[in-house]
């Protein structure tokens, strides 16, 4: 079963400010300050709006938008309340981000029953989280059920806001076949287009290919093909080890030119961006460091809704959160540049103008 809270941190600020819902709601900087979206409604959405955009183009694209700072403190709070729920339903649960997990919940439907059986077992369980999240948070989420991770996570996606979706074992082949090739878990936006410059668009194309696939896909060729036909076994990550990617940089004299910075932040963006291409991950998380002439260092973050996978992207995001939390007020020892909360790349990748 996957849980994915619905449009979170735009959610949480129309609960809290009853004027703004059914109405278009950013949350990131102003239109007119250099920085990003961290998150917008599905008002916001249907303006093209996404997270990770220059707030700027958010503006032109959404006049009429609601700009909000964000309040990670409490969308924390939130967040520990939500998982505080599902654990009332099973200890097995690998909490991907502050709003989506994946809970082991078989030992409810009865691991004896037929597959497809138990996985119609689950529907009333998920029924009832989702009324317990509405009724103790006033926050819609949309649950997946399914045999596996991968199917489970796209279940969820399937029937966003407030959706709740099975994929039967029998159903599976079938439900995959439309869908872009982007869609299967570990295949990132290098290896899409490897697979469609062999005429490979859909899970479908995929299914019925004979062609090899090792030279594009290399030794993931095999899960690959799998993938395309449901099958992961992929187990849930129950530890608490926080997997992240990072690059630093130490001046051989203390700096605050801001070229020099510039420049550091652009050759450490690419390098973040080449490991996520490398592994096919996106990143839900940007976060900066700086260390000062006295030693004292300092990392501020944000969290997205749409993973980050290119160098502009992780590179904009980290010049606002250097500009939102005035981190360069003197010389500069070190400065760094991490992601972290990993997670598949979206089909759809977001590219910002420099």
């Amino acid at each position: 079963m996957h849980m994915d809270m619905d449009a979170f941190y735009a959610s949480v600020e129309q609960r809290d400010h009853p004027e703004y819902r059914g109405k278009p709601v950013i949350v990131g900087s102003p239109p007119d300050q250099r920085g990003v979206v961290c998150a917008a409604s599905y008002e916001a959405r249907k303006f093209k709006v996404r997270s990770a955009m220059p707030s700027s183009t958010a503006g032109r694209l959404c006049p009429q938008g609601i700009f909000v700072r964000p309040r990670m403190e409490v969308y924390r709070a939130e967040s520990a309340r939500i998982m505080a729920i599902l654990k009332e339903f099973t200890p097995l649960i690998e909490q991907v981000s502050v709003d989506e997990a994946y809970l082991d919940v078989s030992a409810l439907a009865y691991e004896r029953l037929p597959q497809d059986t138990a996985i119609e077992a689950l529907h009333p369980i998920a029924e009832t989280i989702k009324e317990r999240i509405k009724h103790d948070c006033q926050l819609t989420a949309s649950i997946g059920i399914s045999m596996n991770k991968f199917l489970a996570k796209l279940a969820s996606d399937y029937q966003k806001p407030d959706g709740l979706t099975l994929i039967f074992d029998r159903d599976r082949v079938a439900f995959l076949r439309p869908l872009p090739i982007g869609t299967i878990h570990g295949v990132g936006p290098v290896t899409a287009r490897g697979l469609e410059a062999m005429g490979l668009k859909t899970i479908g194309d995929l299914q019925d290919t004979t062609l090899p696939l090792g030279e594009v896909a290399g030794s993931f060729a095999e899960k690959l093909k799998a993938r395309a036909f449901g099958i992961d076994d992929r187990p849930l990550d129950l530890s608490d080890e926080r997997k992240s990617i990072s690059a630093e940089n130490t001046f051989l004299e203390d700096t605050e030119h801001r070229p020099t910075l510039k420049a550091a932040l652009k050759e450490m963006a690419l390098d973040v961006a080449q490991t996520l291409s490398k592994h096919d991950l996106g990143a839900l998380t940007v976060q900066v460091k700086v260390r000062y002439s006295d030693f004292t260092t300092l990392t501020r973050q944000t969290r997205l809704d749409d993973p980050v996978t290119s160098e502009n992207e992780i590179y904009r995001i980290a010049c606002f959160l250097l500009a939102r939390h005035h981190l360069v007020t003197s010389p500069l020892r070190l400065i760094g540049i991490g992601v972290s909360t990993l997670v598949p790349p979206s089909s759809h990748q977001l590219r910002l103008p420099f």
